[in-house]
């Protein structure tokens, strides 16, 4: 596969949920996901955290490659380098979780196919369950709680983290390898041994609504992403409205949200990123649908390559955005390759919208405030679009 594009994750404890978020927009609460080109080809924009005090990839690999000469981990030594740099978006991965990284942005991953998230009741519930998944075949549904994974409780623990442990992402654990989970509902609990297995998502759904409008849920960037959508487009009734629906979108490959915006707009800018003060920019293709009533739905769970495609979008007036405050990830990381084959992402630089505004740490403001009722709320703004 490609190499991933520049909106990466926090390091050690949270790099296990770096690789399950595109999966779980659920989970994004308490982490961003997205990632990064490979060294050999040219950076593109990213993820979160300002870069004043970013670790240096000069620093980590020199740190890293005294290690090595000295018979010591080059990966500790880089963790240790980027430890001290207080961006919580550096990253150290090891070369398993790296290239299980880069595989979930084709759109697979290793796991049991549920995500999790955090009830009312601070307890964690399992959230959805991918059909056809080793978790659906042993029965478990949305809304069952789950108690503990390997015999360790979940109380307590953050959602990101439970996650990671079921994807077995701290032992690069690959399919058919087990994993115990404890479950509840209601007055029953019970105690179910499941084989990890490759499962494929669908990061795109569109549905009819009423009146004809159209509803395209991207769930995260992966690969294909772009072009699903803009067949969604070509294929929704004449010049009926749609909802594009950003909610809980972690990220992903910016080249796929670039593609995606192309749906909307007619080439033109996309947004700017510099890189080590070197500025970039990327630009839609030309011949997008510029009449079809558009509103953009976005809540704090929309991140990265989500948020440049609102940005986007809004800035150039051509869509409104209904909903909640974005995250505000916006820091453009490169990865380079250590020498035990480990991978350090580090912030390099940040990507403005096309209107010049930077989304590190403000994230995007909508147009019209929506919290419950979000989808009808934008149902209502699309008509009185005209459509």
């Amino acid at each position: 596969m490609s190499g991933p594009d520049p909106f990466c994750q926090p390091r050690r404890v949270r790099r296990g949920a770096a690789l399950t978020l595109v999966f779980a927009g659920v989970l994004a609460a308490g982490a961003a996901t997205g990632s990064l080109p490979t060294s050999d080809r040219g950076p593109e924009p990213g993820a979160t955290r300002t870069a004043a005090s970013a670790a240096r990839p000069d620093e980590v690999a020199a740190a890293a490659a005294e290690a090595a000469a000295e018979g010591k981990s080059p990966m500790e030594a880089a963790e240790r380098a980027v430890s001290r740099s207080g961006d919580r978006w550096d990253a150290v991965y090891s070369e398993g979780e790296y290239e299980e990284f880069e595989e979930s942005l084709d759109g697979e991953y290793t796991g049991v196919g549920l995500s999790a998230r955090r009830g009312r009741d601070g307890r964690i519930q399992v959230a959805e369950v991918a059909p056809g998944s080793p978790a659906a075949a042993a029965g478990i549904r949305a809304g069952d709680r789950l108690r503990s994974v390997d015999g360790e409780r979940t109380d307590g623990r953050p959602v990101t983290e439970v996650v990671s442990v079921l994807r077995g992402d701290a032992t690069d654990a690959a399919a058919g390898t087990t994993v115990r989970l404890g479950l509840e509902r209601g007055t029953r609990a019970w105690t179910r041994t499941l084989l990890r297995a490759r499962i494929a998502t669908d990061s795109v759904s569109v549905r009819r609504l009423s009146a004809g409008v159209t509803a395209i849920k991207i769930a995260a960037f992966t690969k294909g992403t772009g072009d699903t959508v803009r067949t969604a487009v070509r294929r929704a009734p004449a010049a009926a409205g749609i909802i594009l629906d950003l909610r809980g979108n972690s990220g992903g490959l910016v080249t796929e949200a670039v593609t995606a915006a192309s749906a909307f707009l007619d080439g033109g800018l996309v947004a700017t990123y510099d890189v080590d003060g070197e500025q970039r920019a990327l630009h839609a293709a030309a011949a997008g649908d510029t009449t079809r009533p558009l509103v953009a739905l976005v809540d704090g769970g929309t991140m990265s390559a989500a948020e440049l495609l609102t940005g986007a979008l809004q800035d150039r007036g051509r869509a409104v955005v209904v909903g909640s405050r974005t995250f505000g990830k916006g820091s453009v990381q490169m990865p380079s390759r250590l020498p035990d084959g480990s991978v350090a992402e580090l912030t390099v630089g940040h990507y403005r919208t096309p209107a010049g505004r930077s989304v590190d740490g403000r994230g995007i403001t909508p147009d019209l405030e929506a919290d419950r009722n979000a989808l009808r709320r934008a149902e209502t703004v699309l008509a009185g679009l005209g459509q």
